[in-house]
């Protein structure tokens, strides 16, 4: 794979460039106050929606006494949020916990080391880069980031100041994944010659609160902080609550579903971001105001960055319409089949004797055996309800705020699926077939810089 890791340095040496040429400014508390293995690390809430109540406090709490954990604090703009965070932390045997206005007011205290983040799609990154230049560690929800401005700037802040941050991209911490990882580096898979990867349901109430809608009212939040530096528009308790469905506060299903997938690709290949993206869907059924997608085909081309001849396509489909399919993870290679849906590698597909006979070639069939086995995933607590996936991710984030070690879905791997994600959205809005240039780390569409 000479020309695999040749890609991964232009990138390592492009992405470096790229932070150097970005400013950030900052006044970042000492970064000498690393907690030792005895002493308790505390930890702030920042946002207290659906995913922070429904996946990471209930992860955080089976980990927080074993690893000297506790949360402090909870910081959401919604008083309604703020009290009901609180609440359910505490009812969760979280321990007493203070609610915040806002995150100036949590950073100004001088008891929270660290932070887990899970705001709109478009306040990720940054709500990160606040949190690493006020000295905390960070657990930052995907997606890192869906425009490339902000995305530099957050990539720029960790490389500055050192902070350990970990990705909300969890497969990066299930065996299963890992065990795929390390199959195909190996070199025993084979060169990958397709990806298909789906994400189909059949959910009109998808993304949608209606009954949470007509509770937010403007004076009970902060608007203005709300759209950090997006365009100011008035207030909407729909974009507000239903973000999802609204750019410019998300791209709808690459923000949220893409980037989960086009991650393992990433990952399993060493690749830093496609080499070029096109886009096509529209909103066939469900119009209720929505601006984003209810349905989109993709084609991402893969393949080292100084060889067009050599490559794959990943082809990704994803629709609220029908849920037939589901979610489906499929690699291909001449020899069979990776599917991280049934968690198997099988010789579906691959070259048989009577194909190969015909070019005096010999059969290419993988043997068959299961991703699972020898690799148990972290076991859930029946209290806490947690989600295997993300408890093995925040597990890992918290042994490496302790350890200062890297953690498994790192800022860079946040990075190369917002290059993916931003082209993606590009080939969305423009119609055009989307590139990336290496040496500006801009997304090109048209002939043009697009971001």
């Amino acid at each position: 794979m000479d020309n695999t890791e040749t890609s991964r340095r232009d990138f390592l040496k492009a992405g470096s460039a790229a932070v150097a040429a970005t400013t950030v400014s900052w006044s970042a508390r000492s970064y000498g106050a690393i907690a030792g293995s005895n002493d308790r690390v505390r930890v702030g809430v920042v946002g207290c929606g659906d995913r922070m109540k429904g996946a990471l406090i209930p992860s955080f709490l089976q980990h927080s006494k074993e690893l000297n954990f506790e949360f402090v604090a909870v910081s959401d703009l919604w008083n309604k949020r703020r009290e009901e965070g609180t609440a359910y932390i505490e009812k969760l045997g979280g321990g007493r916990v203070d609610a915040v206005r806002n995150n100036d007011e949590l950073y100004a205290r001088k008891d929270v080391d660290a932070v887990l983040i899970a705001t709109a799609d478009f306040q990720h990154a940054l709500h990160g880069v606040e949190a690493v230049n006020a000295g905390r560690d960070a657990y930052v929800e995907k997606p890192t980031a869906h425009t490339m401005e902000d995305a530099r700037k957050f990539l720029a802040a960790v490389k500055k100041t050192g902070k350990i941050v970990q990705i909300g991209t969890q497969r990066r911490s299930t065996p299963s994944y890992q065990k795929a990882a390390e199959y195909i580096q190996s070199g025993k898979f084979g060169e990958i010659v397709m990806v298909e990867m789906t994400w189909n349901v059949n959910q009109p109430g998808r993304w949608r609160r209606p009954g949470v809608v007509p509770l937010l009212k403007e004076q009970d939040t902060d608007w203005k902080r709300y759209l950090l530096d997006r365009p100011y528009e008035p207030f909407d308790a729909r974009k507000y609550l239903e973000f999802r469905l609204f750019w410019p506060y998300s791209s709808g299903i690459p923000d949220q579903w893409l980037v989960h997938q086009i991650d393992t690709v990433h990952w399993f290949t060493g690749l830093p971001h496609p080499r070029s993206v096109v886009a096509n869907g529209g909103i066939y059924l469900w119009k209720d105001g929505r601006k984003n997608w209810d349905t989109m085909t993709a084609v991402f081309d893969y393949g080292p960055l100084d060889d067009p001849s050599k490559g794959f396509q990943v082809q990704y489909t994803s629709r609220f319409t029908n849920s037939a399919g589901g979610v489906k993870e499929l690699y291909y290679s001449n020899g069979g089949m990776i599917d991280m849906d049934k968690q198997t590698v099988t010789s579906t597909g691959g070259l048989t004797a009577g194909s190969a006979a015909e070019m005096k070639m010999n059969a290419n069939l993988l043997s068959g055996f299961s991703l699972v086995e020898n690799a148990q995933a972290a076991s859930t607590a029946a209290d806490t309800g947690a989600d295997p996936q993300t408890s093995a991710n925040m597990r890992n984030w918290m042994e490496c705020v302790r350890s200062r070690k890297t953690p498994n879905a790192p800022i860079e791997a946040g990075y190369s699926h917002s290059i993916a994600l931003c082209m993606n959205v590009a080939a969305i809005q423009t119609g055009e077939k989307v590139t990336f240039d290496d040496k500006t780390q801009q997304v090109i569409a048209g002939g043009k810089v697009y971001a």
